[in-house]
């Protein structure tokens, strides 16, 4: 049987990252960024000049791709060749990109398979966007984290990031395979009128009543 596993499900800027690291270290548990696979595949796939929207192409990059999942400390990291990836992954480009290669059956399946393995050695607090739906179904640690998206809007744009949320959240609820959406049985949480430290007091403490 393996550790737990807490799952984190959100759309963009809902707080879904800050949260998960700090209920993570909270718990003693490793921090895993799916986001940031999905980020690196498309910038890899970038500085290939691949052409995202043509799946063949993307698929056909995709074997013996020269990236690895591993770990920085309790926090998930992607290395290529020999340096963790950081600044490289929040760029235009990717951001613009990034919903369109997530949305390909191939990449997912790669990732889902690279996201499970961490699993297998330890318990994981994971944040994405089908993660209590895909990649961990039948873990009893589900969370959905949202906010308005007058809220969101400007969360990203405190950050610098001219996205737009509505065209971001029409991409990633709309996808064929698995889109945004929230579990049956998770635990919605809008953090709209919430402090980061009130949103990971209540997950937190769910997960200890779960635990117990």
């Amino acid at each position: 049987m393996n550790p737990p596993a807490i799952a984190i499900d959100g759309p963009a800027a809902s707080g879904k990252s800050t949260v998960a690291k700090l209920i993570a270290k909270e718990l003693g548990y490793t921090f895993i960024n799916t986001g940031a696979m999905y980020r690196a595949v498309t910038w890899y796939l970038l500085r290939r000049d691949v052409d995202t929207a043509d799946t063949a192409a993307v698929c056909a990059a995709l074997p013996g791709i020269p990236l690895s999942f591993g770990k920085d400390g309790s926090v998930s990291c992607v290395v290529f060749e020999g340096r963790v990836l950081t600044d490289e992954l929040r760029t235009p480009e990717v951001n613009a990109n990034v919903s369109t290669v997530a949305a390909i059956p191939q990449v997912r399946a790669l990732l889902v398979e690279k996201q499970r393995e961490y699993n297998t050695r330890e318990a994981v607090v994971m944040e994405g966007r089908d993660i209590g739906t895909v990649v961990f179904p039948d873990t009893p640690f589900k969370y959905f984290v949202t906010a308005s998206e007058e809220v969101r809007a400007a969360r990203r744009a405190a950050e610098g990031i001219t996205e737009s949320i509505t065209e971001r959240d029409r991409k990633d609820s709309q996808r064929s395979v698995s889109p945004l959406v929230q579990a049956p049985d998770a635990l919605l949480v809008d953090t709209s009128d919430m402090s980061i430290e009130q949103v990971v007091a209540l997950v937190v403490a769910d997960i200890r009543k779960k635990l117990a």
